[in-house]
């Protein structure tokens, strides 16, 4: 009699480890899931022709501005001769349209640089065997490749906007050469010079 009332008495004790045990896992599981992660170090990514609070931005640059979206593209890929007069095989022109000018870390195309691009719309459409290359720069500030990847954003901005004034996108070729020719040591007002696509007429 008194072993059968000790048998309920030690499975009760059984089930109550049991669950403690089971308590004990689910405690430890859970500690460990929301184990928090240390932030992640990006290191040197300040980027070139980077954005901050002291930005300047010229006329047209406003909120909304046309633009501004990335494409990656081979920034390494030129059809350029030796000498600098012909790119994939066609004579070049520069200098009968002018650049198209951007804002610090931008490729918005600000209202007052939209005349350019018109510009090269009424030339191709009045010469329509002729083609363009848009080239885009950008100041030194920054790394090379953040710099072509930029120019890469900006010269294809200056594409979009043609193809809304009805230019069809094969007559026209994109280069970007980020920083490379960029002038080192100005400061963002002096660099302005340098955050442009240029617009070179292709014969």
């Amino acid at each position: 009699m008194r072993a059968a009332n000790q048998a309920p008495k030690f499975l009760r004790m059984v089930k109550s480890l049991q669950n403690a045990l089971i308590i004990l896992t689910a405690a430890l599981f859970f500690t460990a899931c929301t184990k928090k992660q240390g932030p992640t170090q990006y290191g040197n990514m300040t980027g070139g022709d980077y954005a901050d609070s002291s930005d300047i931005i010229p006329d047209g640059q406003t909120e909304g501005d046309w633009g501004d979206e990335l494409v990656e593209r081979d920034p390494n890929a030129t059809g350029w001769s030796e000498d600098g007069t012909m790119y994939n095989g066609r004579e070049v022109v520069r200098g009968l349209i002018p650049s198209v000018y951007f804002g610090f870390d931008s490729s918005a195309i600000g209202a007052s640089e939209r005349g350019k691009l018109q510009q090269a719309a009424n030339h191709l459409s009045q010469n329509p065997s002729d083609g363009l290359l848009i080239e885009g720069h950008c100041d030194w500030h920054g790394t090379t490749e953040y710099n072509l990847a930029l120019g890469d954003r900006r010269s294809t901005s200056a594409l979009d906007y043609l193809s809304t004034l009805g230019i069809d996108s094969s007559r026209v070729e994109l280069l970007s050469k980020g920083s490379l020719e960029a002038t080192s040591g100005l400061s963002k007002s002096d660099a302005s010079q340098d955050r442009r696509a240029d617009l070179i007429i292709l014969k």
